[in-house]
């Protein structure tokens, strides 16, 4: 036992005071620089902190390929409830929008950081500079912000502009909703009626008018039958299959490109004929030979996107479902 020691467990038992500590405790060094330099990892939006390297998007489709589509897709397209990476563009003001590196991430030193310091999941850190910046490059040319043979560096990393940038705000709610805690709030008759806005029809806690879908549903029903149409059940389906599609694809009135071209009228059209969207080059070249997207070509497209044009831009695994192959095609053919 130490004099000090020695000395409270006196005075404890004496009921005198015992002295105080003065001075260091002398524990632990001074940290080395190597050791701070392995926690100082982050990188700020404007480049501060990012490292020397390179990496190319063709390197980078072949480290994501082996490191990071297990969970992520082979195309950044998410596996299960793996988050997205690719695609989403244009949703964030849907009801259900589509976060991504492309749809919602303000900066790219976010991607690089996360990459950086976190991944691969249960492998995290393991990956070179390089390497990083690869990968990096790679899910910026899912989301269609680089081009194939693009490299990315420390020197060029300012140079890429992502979609999202201007779409946060400073956070002044302390200030701006102060109103919410600070003014006396209303117990009663606070509004003079109460209506109904919006209908909540997809979670179907909404109370509907009876009969009013299933009348609908049936003269859809019926006049497909006259028109001698797809089969209604078959393009239902395919209407659910479409999900799949909706975060870069949109079909119906007022159907607008996105990271897809629109859909409608594609059914027996030449390939590549959406008029203001820019198609990967390998798909302009098979719409130069002839490509029309029959029900046949649409679904071996589908089945295997990178098998079927090697080269495509499109992020997407494919639908290795005969029968969802033939109902998107069925679901696509009602859009003129």
């Amino acid at each position: 036992m130490s004099r000090y020691r020695d000395w409270v467990v006196l005075a404890l038992g004496l009921g005198v005071a015992a002295p105080a500590v003065a001075g260091q405790y002398d524990l632990g060094r001074p940290a080395l620089p190597e050791e701070i330099a392995a926690w100082d990892l982050d990188v700020h939006p404007d480049g501060t902190g990012l490292p020397a390297g390179q990496g190319s998007v063709k390197d980078g489709e072949r480290l994501f390929s082996a490191r990071c589509a297990s969970c992520h897709g082979e195309f950044a397209e998410g596996v299960g409830n793996w988050p997205e990476l690719a695609g989403g563009e244009g949703t964030l003001a849907d009801k259900d929008p589509v976060k991504t590196v492309g749809s919602y991430w303000p900066y790219l030193s976010t991607v690089w950081d996360y990459v950086h310091r976190s991944m691969p999941f249960g492998d995290a850190q393991s990956l070179s500079d390089d390497e990083v910046y690869a990968i990096t490059a790679y899910i910026l040319y899912s989301n269609y912000l680089v081009e194939e043979d693009f490299v990315l560096s420390e020197k060029n990393f300012l140079d890429v502009a992502m979609p999202n940038a201007d779409g946060f705000i400073v956070d002044d709610r302390e200030e701006a909703e102060a109103h919410f805690w600070t003014d006396a709030p209303c117990m009663e008759d606070c509004k003079d009626s109460v209506e109904i806005t919006m209908r909540a029809r997809v979670l179907d806690v909404t109370p509907e008018d009876e009969g009013g879908d299933e009348a609908s549903e049936e003269a859809v029903e019926v006049a497909a039958t006259d028109a001698g149409g797809p089969d209604p059940e078959l393009v239902a389906e395919g209407e659910k299959v479409f999900r799949k599609c909706k975060a870069c694809h949109q079909v119906g009135e007022g159907a607008t490109n996105r990271v897809g071209p629109h859909l409608n009228g594609v059914m027996g059209r030449a390939a590549g004929a959406v008029e203001g969207f820019r198609y990967s080059k390998p798909l302009e070249a098979a719409a130069a030979e002839g490509l029309v997207w029959t029900e046949d070509a649409l679904g071996a497209f589908l089945a295997d996107p990178r098998g079927f044009l090697k080269g495509t831009k499109m992020a997407f695994a494919g639908l290795r479902s005969e029968e969802d192959r033939a109902a998107i095609a069925a679901y696509l053919a009602t859009f003129e």
